[in-house]
């Protein structure tokens, strides 16, 4: 069902297209628009009741489209190297990985797509990286390096919370 906040969601679609302009003061504010959408689409989710499974996946899944939009962006122009896009897609990967092992294992039924802690903290440096490539600054490789590991903190949360599920079902 498409609420408040599933169109906030969506709308982080359309800020990411405002990276088709080379305009940093442009990218800027299509920024922290994504950043305010994404804060607020779960807010009045929450205070509204209005949750869905829709909106569940919806929310993460726009927040993953506009860094890969942005991200592609700035690799196309040369502010990003290839290993820094990876990096920075990296808790992408370790969500395919726990896929992957839900798969395996058959843990999809009864298994409560929510959000993590290391995704919000990930989803946060990675507004910030954005921020800074639009203003073309160079980020040393230690930044990218504590996406891997952020990431590799993500994947373990999310065992974590899938064998706590399997105790508390």
């Amino acid at each position: 069902m498409l609420n408040v906040s599933n169109l906030l969601s969506l709308s982080r679609a359309g800020w990411a297209l405002f990276f088709l302009q080379e305009n940093p003061y442009l990218r800027l504010f299509a920024i922290l628009a994504a950043m305010l959408s994404d804060f607020f689409d779960g807010y009045l989710a929450r205070r509204q009741r209005t949750t869905t499974s829709l909106g569940a996946i919806l929310d993460p899944l726009m927040d993953k489209f506009f860094v890969f939009f942005a991200g592609g962006i700035f690799f196309v122009e040369g502010g990003l190297s290839i290993g820094g896009l990876l990096a920075l897609l990296s808790r992408d990967f370790s969500l395919v990985l726990f896929a992957l092992f839900l798969g395996i294992v058959q843990g999809w039924r009864g298994y409560e797509c929510k959000a993590i802690f290391w995704g919000k903290i990930i989803t946060v440096a990675q507004f910030l990286v954005l921020i800074g490539l639009t203003f073309q600054v160079s980020f040393p490789s230690y930044v990218y390096v504590a996406f891997i590991v952020m990431a590799a903190f993500a994947f373990l949360e999310l065992l974590l919370r899938y064998r706590h599920s399997l105790n508390n079902p």
